[in-house]
């Protein structure tokens, strides 16, 4: 996935704009105004960030994406399996902030949906016939939850979308070759019958090295959403300070990036 940049901000573009109707894409943490460790698009309230600069970098990448900061649609996550279904206009989006939940399924346009993410997985979802977008977090519980099998099943049930006609891409989280877990994570995932022999592997004793990211795409694969429909983001947040915010690489003290999408 290509970087593009538009205004100040810079972001990892799956190219759907060019199809028309979207606007999508995975944040970087550069072109904001928040200083260190937080610098620099910050777009994190549950951080120890100022907030007058989180406001200021949202309405940033609002408006470089051609919407209002008042467009901009967060939600509470908590690592959780509930899904937010927005199929009416909405004129003030502040109560947003506060329902618990990790995914947003929308049908109405000029809402730019975003999900915030420091190692966790932001995964986007389109479908252009019927004009439905998602956008989730998925960290490790959301996983084992099956997350993403919920989010197209509710996009099929209450919108009649085609899971073979969605578009998918998954952007920018903690790579495979770093994530390491302990006994506790491996259980949750094998007594929820998922294949943990293809999603990781044994790095010692009682550790395991989990691959989130082949889990989401497997997932997508489960409920319908074709293996070719489906772009990543190669960039390990860990990996990549220059780009990414990290939340294990930073020790917790970090800013978030986020995936987001708006029907337009």
């Amino acid at each position: 996935m290509q970087l593009t940049r538009k205004g100040k901000i810079s972001y990892f573009n799956p190219g759907w704009e060019k199809r028309g109707g979207v606007v999508a894409g995975f944040s970087t943490r550069n072109g904001g105004i928040s200083r260190p460790p937080y610098n620099s698009l910050n777009l994190g309230m549950n951080t120890d960030d100022l907030p007058a600069n989180v406001e200021g970098n949202r309405t940033t990448l609002a408006r470089a994406l051609g919407a209002g900061g008042e467009q901009l649609l967060t939600v509470s996550q908590v690592h959780g399996d509930d899904v937010l279904v927005i199929d009416s206009p909405n004129y003030d989006l502040r109560h947003f902030q506060r329902v618990e939940c990790d995914a947003i399924v929308c049908n109405q346009p000029d809402l730019l949906l975003a999900v915030l993410v420091a190692d966790c997985y932001p995964v986007l979802l389109w479908d252009p016939q019927a004009k439905v977008v998602a956008a989730v977090h998925v960290g490790w519980k959301g996983a084992v939850a099956r997350l993403l099998e919920k989010v197209v099943k509710t996009m099929r049930d209450q919108f009649g979308c085609h899971p073979d006609q969605l578009l998918a891409a998954v952007g920018p989280g903690i790579g495979g070759h770093l994530y390491q877990v302990d006994r506790p994570v491996r259980e949750a995932f094998v007594a929820a019958g998922h294949p943990w022999g293809s999603i990781s592997r044994e790095q010692a004793a009682s550790r395991w090295l989990l691959d989130l990211q082949r889990c989401c795409e497997l997932q997508l694969e489960t409920v319908g959403v074709r293996i070719e429909s489906t772009s990543r983001v190669e960039e390990c947040t860990c990996c990549h300070r220059e780009l990414l915010f990290s939340h294990r690489r930073d020790k917790g003290t970090t800013g978030r990036q986020a995936g987001f999408i708006m029907l337009t």
